[in-house]
């Protein structure tokens, strides 16, 4: 028996009516599909339903958290594995054959994977985005808010892919600005709240409000080598630097407004 077939794959999505496609092709062997929709206003809901396998939940977006969680508890059938995948993620044929392999020992409670960051279908070498897990035990699994996103809590070890995922958003440029802006406040929010010497490095240098950014375009592209991934490469280390000044502004004008006399 496959390992595939001990597998729910759960996908949240909002407006991905360029993504969503690309990501129900790949997980076409998958016999259940949940996904979880925060309303959207195009064709995704339209597309996601020509997947037979595929269960639309409704539900209004209040945090990632949230979403993640409700998205778990409508994995509860006699699947043990989830498979918890972005709308912009695509699994190559070569990660799809590697967890088909998979024969976990009772200790392991999920695999995580590493991504390849693609700009409009383009891989890039390297990346600043992160490895998930995106393979675990439902029963051994829960969500905490983290900055603007989620974090995956599991109770057991913690196993490597060596397949990579594509991470290839193709969603506008406004739409991408937009999320932004909502990512920037909430990430001011974490950084603010948290003790410093609790924060990840990375976190810390977003914390002194200038250094994110000031680092960030030689960082990519000369680190991770993105210029030699010609205008995708531009593009990315662009978009990031942009990211990290949101975030910097975002935490320069809450310091300002605290420290702010108030007038006579």
């Amino acid at each position: 028996m496959s390992f595939l077939e001990h597998i729910t794959v759960l996908v949240l999505t909002y407006n991905e009516e360029e993504n969503i496609a690309r990501t129900l092709d790949a997980v076409s062997w998958a016999s259940r599909i949940v996904v979880v929709d925060s309303g959207s206003t195009d064709a995704t809901v339209r597309i996601a339903r020509k997947y037979q396998q595929a269960q639309i939940m409704m539900r209004p977006f209040d945090s990632h958290q949230s979403q993640w969680s409700y998205g778990l508890s409508q994995c509860e059938d006699n699947r043990e594995w989830v498979l918890a995948l972005d709308a912009d993620y695509r699994l190559s044929d070569e990660i799809v054959k590697e967890i088909a392999a998979l024969s976990p020992p009772p200790a392991v409670a999920g695999y995580r994977a590493s991504f390849r960051y693609c700009i409009q279908g383009h891989p890039l070498r390297r990346s600043l985005y992160p490895s998930n897990i995106v393979l675990f035990r439902r029963n051994r699994a829960g969500y905490a808010q983290e900055g603007h996103t989620q974090r995956l809590i599991l109770d057991g070890e913690v196993g490597e892919l060596r397949g990579k995922i594509d991470h290839d958003d193709r969603k506008p440029l406004s739409r991408w600005f937009m999320s932004q802006l909502r990512y920037a406040d909430l990430e001011a929010d974490y950084l603010l709240a948290k003790p410093t010497a609790a924060l990840r490095r990375n976190d810390r240098l977003r914390l002194t409000a200038y250094l994110a950014p000031l680092l960030a375009f030689p960082y990519i592209l000369i680190v991770k080598r993105c210029a030699l991934d010609g205008w995708p490469g531009w593009y990315y280390a662009m978009q990031r630097v942009l990211a990290e000044t949101l975030i910097a502004l975002e935490i320069i004008s809450r310091r300002m407004r605290h420290n702010k006399a108030p007038l006579d």
